[in-house]
């Protein structure tokens, strides 16, 4: 991960740790952080039987969940120390079924600003080493100044 992006707290990653490690939801579906970077941040999440509809795939608002939680930290990561992110709008694209063994959804900034920022989320499906696109996800957050304890 390479980021154009500067950090606002020095401790972006201990913060974005600590956060993920509070969501209960992402724990609930099995998702880690794999990576976090200024203005980044990759979550991963297993096929499990209990996150499928009724065709076999990967239910919509669990790869939507992920997708979410990606912009969500990757927006955290370049706000100042002290503050927490909360999600205010966003839309995702499907594009293929969520077919595969794991799913990965890579958050990106694309503006960062006092109040909110823009973000956006690829997802990713692996089966078999084939990597596929299977959503995309663009995500508008605001910044909670002194409420580090709130997390989309």
């Amino acid at each position: 991960m390479s980021s154009a992006f500067a950090p606002r707290d020095p401790d972006y990653e201990t913060k974005v740790r600590a956060s993920f490690a509070r969501q209960s939801m992402m724990a609930t579906i099995g998702a880690r952080l794999e990576a976090i970077a200024p203005g980044e941040c990759v979550i991963a999440m297993p096929r499990a039987e209990s996150l499928l509809q009724q065709h076999g795939f990967a239910h919509g608002g669990a790869i939507g969940m992920i997708a979410d939680s990606a912009c969500g930290y990757a927006a955290l990561s370049l706000m100042p120390a002290g503050s927490g992110v909360l999600t205010v709008e966003y839309k995702i694209n499907f594009i293929a079924p969520a077919a595969g063994e794991r799913f990965i959804a890579t958050g990106n900034v694309l503006r960062s600003g006092r109040q909110l920022t823009v973000s956006q989320a690829t997802v990713e499906s692996l089966n078999g080493g084939e990597r596929r696109v299977i959503a995309h996800m663009t995500s508008t957050l605001m910044t909670i100044a002194g409420r580090s304890d709130v997390v989309d």
